[in-house]
């Protein structure tokens, strides 16, 4: 979703639109159990989005200054060849914190449209600590500071980290309590009443989104409500009234959603009409499963385009995912060696059969590779697969049972946990799959996919994906699809590094493993 930001004022009343609002609830329409949980708080116009911005400021401050003094500290132990006063030294601190602590503040890092959004907001932090030092080291190296090697090589890793940590908890603190209905931004949305529905049913589902949704604007003679995914939200307002609408009740934001009427005049005469109230105008986007990086905006002379960048799937950037898996699955190998020997040994133990167990996958471009897992199954588990197929509990083209017979006493608790596919860091080695990647499918599977299910095989599998870290073997098979498309076209180094991270957390508390 695209913002425009309206003037800036002072916040709206809102004791009218709290009376209107209560009429609507206890009147024609009533309310659903979501709306009824967090509308009262929702009303009442909180400034928790100041209050939250004011947490992380105490918070990056304290960390910046620990890392700093850290890293002086390490400048002195590691070259007593530096001389200087102390007073010098408390200057040299004082500069970095100011510089650190501006350029976050500069940068938006605690902008409310990026708080809870995870790597945008991780992103902006790191961009702006990586310009931050850039411009530190410069006035150091200039003004000839002799532990300033030393200095920054110290604290722009660990303050870095810090402050990473700070905001990841935060941000987990945030979600639990959008979880519970607190900590939401009110929105009005307008459009077409299909469009309508959609975005609400997708708001209303996803409490990480940041919003409560107050009410519907939508041309709807005679209605009261609109049907958001089972729970009915309240029509407030026609396409006229959208602005007094959200002054009425407060509103934080007014997305557009599939606007039926002359568009672009409509948005143009909202934004003015939205001038002097607390909301933002929000364009909710076409563009399905189109990421943030991909979308570039391009006016020109008043006409606001909107670029969308085209997958590449060769290139420098996927040069570097592979020396990425070359070194994170070399690592992982060494690292894990012990637990791979244990686990070798369980599946010796448990009874006869080989300790790996190999399948043929498809990999990239349709090419055919062996898959290597722990063996987790009875010896023959693929001839008795043929007898279950009509107890098959998957949809689509996958296979899967939650009480499969075939499933040795070991190996379910390494489905479990995901340990069975260990192995596949070989694989990653090897060139077959990335660390991230969509699912590795069969080759019956891929003889059944439909013509767009095929951008599937545009880059390697994964040994973990969005699939993995989404509920695994709980995905029926078009979300499994779009999931890997997404991926497949939306995919970055941050993203995957983000995405191991989820994975870890999914192998330790594991759903939809089986």
């Amino acid at each position: 979703m695209t913002s425009t930001r309206a003037i800036p004022s002072r916040r709206a009343p809102a004791q009218r639109g709290r009376a209107q609002w209560r009429s609507r609830e206890l009147g024609d329409v009533e309310a659903p159990p979501r709306l009824r949980r967090v509308s009262e708080a929702a009303i009442e116009p909180t400034a928790w989005d100041r209050r939250f911005r004011t947490r992380l400021v105490i918070t990056d401050a304290i960390v910046v200054v620990a890392s700093v003094v850290v890293s002086l500290g390490a400048a002195i132990v590691f070259e007593p060849a530096a001389t200087a006063s102390p007073l010098a030294f408390g200057v040299i601190a004082a500069f970095t914190v100011a510089t650190w602590l501006t350029f976050l503040a500069a940068a938006h890092t605690r902008d409310e449209r990026v708080l809870g959004m995870g790597a945008s907001e991780y992103r902006q932090v790191a961009n702006s600590t990586a310009l931050a030092f850039g411009l530190l080291a410069l006035v150091f190296v200039i003004t000839r500071v002799e532990f300033a090697r030393s200095f920054v090589l110290v604290a722009l890793p660990i303050g870095l980290l810090g402050i990473l940590i700070d905001r990841w908890l935060w941000r987990k603190w945030l979600l639990r309590r959008r979880d519970r209905g607190d900590y939401l931004s009110r929105a009005i949305i307008a459009g077409s009443r299909r469009e309508v529905e959609y975005v609400a049913r997708q708001i209303l589902e996803r409490s990480g989104a940041g919003y409560h949704v107050v009410g519907a604007a939508i041309d709807a003679p005679g209605q009261s409500f609109i049907d958001a995914g089972g729970e009915r939200v309240p029509i407030v307002a026609g396409l006229d009234e959208v602005a007094q609408s959200a002054r009425d009740l407060g509103a934080d934001a007014v997305i557009l959603a599939g606007l039926t009427r002359d568009e672009d005049d409509y948005v143009r005469r909202l934004s003015w009409q939205l001038e002097g109230t607390r909301a933002d105008l929000v364009l909710s986007s076409r563009l399905t499963d189109v990421a943030g990086p991909r979308i570039h905006f391009r006016p020109i002379d008043g006409l606001p385009l909107i670029q969308v960048e085209i997958p590449q799937f060769d290139g420098g950037k996927h040069a570097l995912k592979r020396g990425f898996d070359i070194f994170a699955s070399a690592l992982g190998l060494l690292a894990i060696a012990p637990v791979l020997i244990g686990i070798a040994l369980a599946i010796r133990l448990d009874g006869p059969g080989s300790i790996l167990y190999t399948q043929e996958r498809v990999g990239r471009d349709g090419k055919t590779f062996k898959l290597m897992k722990f063996r987790s199954m009875i010896p023959d588990a693929d001839r008795v697969r043929a007898e279950l197929l009509e107890r098959n509990e998957a949809s689509g083209l996958l296979f899967k049972l939650k009480d499969d017979p075939r499933v040795t006493r070991t190996g379910r608790f390494l489905r479990k946990h995901s340990l069975d596919e260990l192995p596949q860091l070989w694989n990653v080695l090897r060139g077959d799959m990335s660390m991230v990647g969509p699912r590795p499918p069969l080759a019956e599977e891929v003889n059944g996919y439909a013509e767009h299910v095929h951008r599937r095989l545009l880059i390697k599998p994964g040994l973990t994906g969005l699939w993995q870290v989404s509920g695994r073997s709980d995905l029926d098979w078009d979300e499994s699809v779009r999931l890997d498309l997404y991926y497949v076209e939306n995919w970055s180094l941050t993203g995957d590094l983000m995405l191991i991270w989820r994975t870890v957390r999914v192998v330790v508390r594991p759903v939809g493993a089986y």
